[in-house]
């Protein structure tokens, strides 16, 4: 199983061996942060961070992951840069590409709902990088995929639930929320969590659809493990029985009009949601679920404090998760010296 010069922009595109392969390396290497063992796996040598958005956790993970290999992480923006786009002359992403993999052994990219002018552009424009790169292009989230928080969410659910997550079921909730988020990390749990073997109960108001394709990925991966899909639009419906509650805020399909994406009217539209909250009440019809979310966490609209810092929520073991994943991924695909 060699991954070296592998992309990451979408957890479909690897086998289930493969994203396993990361998740155990992930495991091993928190168990032994700070070892000999992987300290030197990117000694020298540099990842470049290309951040169109701002982030908190993505942008301290990697940087935090690519010291503890032994190597720098890079931060660019690209506002800095004179780079080619509608709007105005400069480098196109092929020389850009080309250059950047003189310099680097890996390029990471994220860019999100804001920063483009319709549905599917982020993603299309890390897959451009990624044909012209000679080193590995990892999605540090885009419009539609966050592949890394996806890894992330499966390690925490396996230290919790048990490595076998087949029958375990997933509440993918839509919440109530102000700050208009994209649908990268929701289609990511998706995604995954249906490689995994997990039953999935997906829940919004109507007018809150996803990604057709992403549906149709999920209910395929269903279909292969022989686990349920369901979509509900009931507030409490999916609630019941469930092993785990993602609740999250998601932008509308309406959200981009003329190649502007309309913030202030997606907040104002789900703000009228206010009984689409993760509460106490509505956890004890679950299973005792464990309560999960990428953050950062829209506290009082998306789940309630009681929720959120409460016993069964591991939102803290995943945000840590994504250093380990990322340092596994960036290994496996980057390092050279690290065997699969």
């Amino acid at each position: 199983m060699d991954l070296i010069g592998r992309d990451l922009i979408c957890t479909q595109d690897w086998s289930i061996e493969e994203l396993i392969r990361v998740i155990e390396l992930a495991e091993d290497m928190q168990k032994h942060r700070y070892s000999n063992k992987y300290t030197s796996l990117l000694r020298f040598k540099t990842f470049l961070m290309f951040f169109y958005n701002p982030s908190v956790r993505t942008r301290q993970s990697f940087e935090a992951a690519a010291t503890e290999l032994g190597g720098h992480a890079q931060f660019l923006e690209p506002k800095s840069m004179r780079l080619k786009t509608e709007k105005s002359t400069g480098e196109t992403i092929e020389d850009a590409a080309n250059v950047m993999s003189r310099y680097a052994v890996g390029l990471g990219i994220r860019i999100l709902e804001d920063k483009i002018s319709a549905y599917g552009d982020g993603d299309k424009l890390i897959r451009e990088y990624a044909k012209y790169c000679t080193i590995p292009v990892i999605n540090m989230a885009d419009d539609k995929y966050h592949p890394c928080q996806g890894l992330a969410d499966v390690m925490g659910l396996r230290k919790h639930l048990g490595k076998n997550l087949k029958g375990k079921k997933l509440l993918q909730i839509w919440g109530n929320g102000a700050l208009a988020r994209s649908w990268c990390s929701v289609q990511e749990s998706l995604i995954i969590n249906s490689r995994f073997g997990m039953d999935i109960t997906l829940a919004y108001p109507d007018g809150y659809e996803l990604d057709p394709e992403v549906i149709e990925m999920t209910k395929y991966n269903c279909a292969k493990n022989n686990a349920k899909f369901e979509i509900v639009h009931n507030v409490k419906e999916g609630y019941n029985g469930a092993d785990v509650v993602y609740s999250r805020n998601w932008m509308s399909p309406d959200a981009y009009d003329s190649g502007k994406f309309n913030k202030a009217k997606e907040i104002e539209k789900a703000m009228q949601y206010t009984n689409w909250i993760c509460d106490e009440e509505k956890m004890r019809l679950t299973n005792n679920a464990l309560f999960i979310h990428p953050m950062p966490v829209d506290r009082g609209n998306e789940v309630t404090d009681d929720v959120a810092s409460g016993k069964r929520s591991i939102i803290y073991d995943i945000a840590e998760n994504r250093l380990h994943i990322q340092k596994s991924v960036m290994a496996l695909t980057m390092a050279n010296l690290i065997k699969s």
